[in-house]
């Protein structure tokens, strides 16, 4: 059975990720692909609940994780999808830490020491730090988190870990697992995309596109503060998204995200394999030279256009 581990990251689509592959549970299954979200995956510990004819009289039945993969065996699953951002770590810890994800070696080989079946693959989708940051504050504030300070602010934007250090994080923990890239722009709003990229079953088309969990705007977050009984007045006037940073902090945000997409690129030293896209799209035709010179000057003289007057 081929055990397939989707780590997220936070803030990339992993909410919506998991909603269609609860959705698109049964024709999934009907091709020996099962799904097992946060209420499963998380920390390796398997407490599903048992139904009952009172909800609150509910009783919570601990599962061992070798008989839960037996039995998904005997179902006959070929492949196992596991998503939960929260075994990287947590959006708190980052804004503590001021770094993305500090603790992953640790939280991702406790993770596997009690999952204790081999993780044949991990799929991961960075984003651009500026707004993965902005995101994650934003998130924070919902969160009913205080708002940071400009110090704060500051050690994040130029914090030196970058997702280079998450994936060699995660490479680390997961030696003997292939370790995928998706990155957030490349499947944003799609997440039979991600799907695609680590399965080579049929796909169901996401047609209610689903876009759970998205950063809220600046009116919902005063909305928040408000309720609160925060100063709204605390986030700056306007309409669209929080932007927290200064220019300088947004340049050097950049600066490090270009610098891991380009390891990425070259090859993360081996350790990892980029993955630009899984539409599974036919090269075009190339068009013939003439056609990639003829401009203006071609229509001018040949008289094909009028001059001006």
């Amino acid at each position: 059975m081929d055990v397939i581990l989707h780590l997220g990251a936070h803030r990339t689509g992993t909410a919506s990720f998991q909603d269609y592959m609860h959705q698109q549970a049964l024709p999934l299954r009907e091709q020996g692909v099962e799904f097992w979200g946060p209420g499963i995956v998380h920390g390796g510990t398997f407490t599903p609940t048992t139904k009952g004819a009172n909800n609150s009289a509910r009783k919570k039945k601990t599962i061992p994780v070798g008989q839960r993969l037996a039995e998904a065996k005997a179902r006959g699953v070929k492949q196992l999808i596991l998503s939960d951002a929260d075994v990287l770590g947590s959006i708190a810890n980052n804004l503590q830490e001021a770094a993305l994800y500090p603790n992953a070696v640790d939280r991702l080989s406790a993770f596997q020491k009690a999952f204790g079946t081999p993780v044949h693959r991990v799929l991961f989708s960075p984003r651009s730090l500026e707004l993965y940051w902005c995101s994650a504050l934003s998130q924070a504030v919902v969160n009913a988190e205080p708002i940071p300070s400009t110090e704060r602010l500051c050690n994040i934007a130029m914090s030196q870990r970058g997702w280079r250090d998450v994936v060699a994080d995660i490479a680390k923990a997961f030696p003997n697992s292939s370790i995928e890239i998706l990155p957030y722009e490349k499947c944003v709003g799609r997440p039979e995309v991600v799907l695609q990229a680590v399965t080579d079953a049929v796909v169901p088309l996401d047609v209610k596109r689903e876009w759970l969990n998205r950063t809220p705007t600046l009116p919902a977050l005063r909305r928040v503060l408000s309720d609160l009984g925060t100063v709204p007045t605390a986030l700056p006037f306007g309409m669209g998204k929080w932007n927290p940073f200064q220019n300088e902090e947004h340049v050097a945000l950049r600066e490090m995200h270009a610098d891991d997409m380009m390891w990425l690129i070259s090859g993360a030293d081996g350790l990892a394999t980029l993955s630009e896209d899984c539409r599974k799209q036919r090269a075009g035709q190339t068009p013939p030279l003439a056609a990639q010179v003829k401009g203006r000057c071609d229509e001018l003289e040949e008289r094909q256009v009028a001059r001006p007057g």
